[in-house]
């Protein structure tokens, strides 16, 4: 039986079995991934830093049209704040909302020497479904992301520190989050970002001590 951890792996691509975990967040105009509106979509690639710990990148995001006869929950609104209509969204229809979120990810995996994409998200099963919905629906070829595994930060969170909500995992780790910017998916996604790297740092920084610990002593 294999029991190698790569918990310090040195690489992206090591650590993670060749995948680049990237965090996505969707705002939507409802629950159901295939009825209901796909809006805005944010990602955040991961990266390593040379000691082996892990940074968010830039986001990179875009509001979305929704697709011919969906469905737009005005309850779902009124928790977003999204306006569909507002003549200042500047958003796009799914393939092109799509293909500019994946250019990008493309970008980051061909950079950290990975395979493809590993979905991130905070209940990362709804995220999930609705990419996999709009993929679909556009006929999308060229889908970076594993089609059904993901990492889930509320389980992590749970976890690391008993909090499977966002903004108190978040706080419970020691970072800043405000509820007025929460259900954007941009500021979604960065401060999901953020928990899932210390979390998994701060699992680096217990096997490194244990090891230190472990390591006999010479004279």
């Amino acid at each position: 039986m294999d029991t190698t951890s790569n918990s310090t792996a040195s690489s992206m691509a090591g650590r993670f079995r060749g995948f680049l975990p990237v965090i996505v967040d969707v705002e939507t105009g409802g629950f159901d991934a295939e009825r209901d509106a796909l809006l805005e979509i944010a990602v955040v690639p991961i990266a390593m830093e040379a000691s082996g710990f892990l940074v968010p990148q830039a986001a990179v995001s875009a509001n979305v049209e929704p697709f011919p006869g969906a469905n737009i929950d005005p309850r779902s609104l009124e928790i977003t704040g999204i306006d569909p209509d507002h003549p200042f969204r500047g958003a796009l229809p799914e393939r092109q909302a799509l293909d500019h979120v994946f250019n990008a990810i493309r970008d980051a995996v061909k950079a950290a020497e990975c395979q493809r994409a590993v979905l991130v998200g905070h209940n990362a099963a709804f995220d999930l479904a609705f990419l996999n919905a709009a993929v679909r629906r556009t006929g999308h070829k060229r889908n970076p992301f594993h089609p059904f595994s993901c990492f889930d930060t509320a389980t992590l969170g749970g976890l690391a520190y008993g909090q499977t909500v966002l903004s108190k995992a978040v706080l419970a780790a020691g970072l800043p989050f405000d509820t007025r910017e929460a259900h954007s998916a941009i500021y979604d996604a960065e401060r999901t970002a953020e928990l899932f790297c210390e979390i998994v740092n701060r699992w680096r920084r217990l096997e490194l001590a244990e090891r230190e610990m472990a390591a006999p002593l010479t004279v």
